[in-house]
């Protein structure tokens, strides 16, 4: 295993490419189920993420290439297999949005349960409901979702949860719909950026789709779709995660491919602390040299305040003088960098669901230890601010959905560097 050393306290500046969206990338690649035509994938990240998703897609006898230096991905399934073992569903929560596409396809499949997962309860009873309404026999045993139909029929789909709508569970009911007899409507569907590109895809399928990106999703099954290109939408999450690195450094960054119109939330919470802001056709650019402002940030669904952006502003508020109050109402429990942060000096206290910061002159270098993906991006950014030396371990996390992270920083004059542990 490797581990990242951040010697801290230098500004970023300079200009940093973003690269695409895992989050958008992995339904899409498994959306390439629905055809036994080939389809073409471009603008894919490099990405451990992306590379489990393939390996699954080879074992169901799809053809894979992965050109990962041009970031595209060639999929052809002709005959693909019903079954998606527990070995490679373990190692990836987002190989659920299998289950959609597979059944649709074959009408009989089983997908392993993917498992818990260590930011908190993620339940898939959505995705079973919304399959269950379109006709499908849902069964559990032995570990596995069983989904079997004669056919699929459209129908209304509720989809709200206690949290909001689920990202996932809207692209599994999606993609099943596709391929449906009759007119599916998807109520309280997901809005993300990432449900609009996968819906995009479909739609150059032959899929029949309205509403993406709203709270109602339209979708009038067809009787098969074809192969299609596509470019995925760029990570807003690694621009956002860009944009607070610039803001905790100091620092002067132009961010290129950014979509200024999925960071509102973000870019709204960064001017209320103090930071500068700038947008322009396909460009954000992030200055900070004037004392920061304490906020209140809450997530929510999109177009609110991202979940996975929480750790990242954490790290920002820890460093800003005055009290802050994060609140998760997205996954109750996603704290667990707080106590990786606190050795390095920060002074955080949990209430229920909330993170009540307060500001530090500074942050102290220290070994720290990433639990996940969102908490290890945000460890890295207080070690960017930090004084002294700062061990990112586990780095492996950071590498499921950040391209170069390292590279891209050190490139900005981060002193950065990858060792084995």
């Amino acid at each position: 295993m490797e581990k990242l050393i951040i010697s801290g306290g230098k500004p970023l500046r300079g200009t940093v490419q973003i690269s695409g969206s895992k989050n958008s990338a992995l339904p899409i690649i498994a959306a390439t189920l629905l055809t036994s035509e080939p389809c073409t994938i471009r603008g894919v990240p490099n990405l451990s993420d992306i590379q489990f998703m393939s390996d699954i897609l080879r074992w169901l006898s799809v053809d894979v290439k992965h050109h990962r230096a041009d970031g595209v991905i060639e999929a052809r399934a002709q005959q693909p297999l019903g079954v998606a073992p527990y070995e490679l569903v373990r190692k990836m929560r987002a190989s659920v949005c299998l289950l959609g596409p597979l059944l649709a396809r074959l009408h009989n499949c089983k997908v392993s349960m993917p498992g818990g997962c260590v930011i908190g309860d993620r339940p898939i009873d959505m995705h079973l409901k919304g399959l269950r309404r379109l006709g499908a026999e849902v069964v559990l045993e032995n570990g596995y979702i069983h989904a079997r139909c004669n056919e699929l029929t459209g129908t209304d789909v509720f989809l709200g949860g206690r949290f909001g709508s689920t990202v996932l569970g809207t692209a599994n009911v999606m993609m099943a719909a596709t391929l449906a007899k009759g007119t599916t409507v998807i109520e309280s569907s997901a809005c993300e950026p990432e449900v609009e590109d996968l819906a995009e895809f479909l739609v150059k399928m032959g899929a029949k789709i309205k509403g993406a990106g709203s709270h109602i999703i339209e979708i009038e099954g067809v009787e098969q779709l074809h192969g299609a290109e596509h470019t995925i939408i760029t990570d807003r999450i690694e621009a956002a995660t860009f944009m607070i690195a610039a803001a905790i450094t100091h620092g002067d960054v132009e961010i290129k491919g950014a979509r200024p119109e999925h960071l509102w939330a973000v870019r709204e919470k960064l001017e209320d602390a103090g930071v500068t802001v700038e947008r322009t056709n396909g460009t954000v650019r992030v200055k900070s040299d004037a004392a920061w402002q304490p906020v209140d940030v809450i997530t929510m669904p999109y177009p609110g305040f991202p979940t996975d952006m929480q750790a990242q502003m954490s790290a920002l508020m820890t460093v800003t003088p005055g009290i802050s109050v994060i609140t998760e109402k997205v996954f109750p429990n996603r704290f667990m960098h707080i106590s990786e942060m606190s050795r390095l000096g920060a002074d955080v206290s949990l209430e229920g669901s909330s993170a009540i910061v307060k500001g530090v002159k500074r942050l102290s270098g220290a070994p720290v230890m990433a639990s996940d993906l969102r908490a290890s991006a945000g460890l890295v950014l207080a070690g960017l601010a930090a004084e002294g030396e700062t061990e990112v371990n586990r780095v492996y996390h950071v590498e499921r959905g950040y391209e170069r992270i390292d590279q891209k920083l050190r490139a900005l004059g981060a002193n950065i560097e990858r060792v084995a542990e």
